[in-house]
């Protein structure tokens, strides 16, 4: 078939190629296609010349403009540091209750406050700050070494069993494993610190309770007080608010009372400014108002 051959309904000649009767038409480009053509070889040619491209050896062609992506990405680094100044110069001034008060203040520590606990603590404590096995809710009231601002601030400051110097340090004992009481004395012990959280307790006879509660007076009263509600000056923990960190049922506070417990939170002097530690605080106390 010649290609001089011409379509009858278009006009337009063919190519000479036919597939089950489809003739293929010699159709000009649409002129559009160059004009868009042009248009973007014009523009990337302009932009060429004027902003910074090609390398030329050691430097670059920095374009007839002489823009400078650099310069602009530290202005807008010195713009920000200087935004940001406006209000954490605040927050590192102003004592706790002062920012409390203030609701733009605490907008940004409930903006800022879940990235640094994100990146931080959340590993531990769990996204939403309530806590895994082995690790406190710290929206609780209930806090092992004081939940005023000032305790929760140092805690955070020098950690607990860690390394830092100043570091808050407790340890309950293994009664059990280094033989100070008897399976028995566990049993009942256990027994009787579950009656101080109102759990249930019915596989334990009230003989049992009172023998555990001679046992408590002896053994634990020490660091849990006489009646079971923890010292924040030594981190125990109040056995009264059925808050248990390793677990309130019968075999885990056998366990605990057994083997004995060492919880371990690293300090953050050295990995957390001064302010990025205060407005962790603030968003912890944020957070458990939030909760009441």
């Amino acid at each position: 078939m010649g290609v001089s051959e011409r379509d009858p309904y278009t006009g337009h000649q063919t190519t000479g190629h036919e597939w089950n009767g489809i003739k293929e038409l010699n159709t000009p480009v649409p002129r559009p296609v160059y004009f868009f053509l042009i248009v973007t070889a014009s523009f990337g040619f302009v932009y060429w010349l004027l902003m910074p491209s090609w390398p030329l050896g050691t430097t670059y062609f920095k374009g007839l403009l002489g823009s400078d992506q650099r310069a602009v990405v530290q202005q807008s680094l010195q713009e920000a540091k200087l935004e940001r100044a406006q209000w954490t110069d605040r927050i590192a001034r102003e004592s706790i209750a002062q920012v409390q008060t203030d609701p733009r203040l605490m907008q940004v520590v409930r903006e800022t406050g879940p990235s640094l606990f994100g990146d931080n603590c959340a590993a531990c404590h769990g996204r939403d700050a309530r806590g895994n096995r082995g690790f406190p809710d710290l929206t609780a009231d209930s806090w092992l070494w004081g939940g005023t601002p000032e305790a929760i601030a140092e805690t955070i400051r020098v950690g607990i069993n860690s390394t830092h110097p100043d570091s808050r340090t407790s340890q309950m004992p293994a009664f059990g494993r280094d033989g100070v009481l008897a399976r028995k004395d566990i049993d009942n012990v256990v027994a009787y610190v579950r009656t101080l959280s109102d759990l249930p307790t019915a596989d334990a006879s009230p003989e049992a309770i009172a023998a555990g509660k001679s046992v408590f007076a002896a053994n634990c009263a020490a660091c849990h007080g006489e009646d079971g509600k923890g010292n924040t000056e030594m981190g125990s923990r109040n056995l009264t608010n059925r808050s248990f960190l390793y677990g309130s049922d019968t075999s885990s506070l056998v366990t605990t009372v057994f083997n004995g417990r060492q919880g371990h939170m690293p300090t953050w002097e050295h990995r957390l400014s001064a302010l990025d530690r205060k407005i962790l605080t603030l968003y912890l106390l944020d957070l458990r108002a939030a909760r009441r």
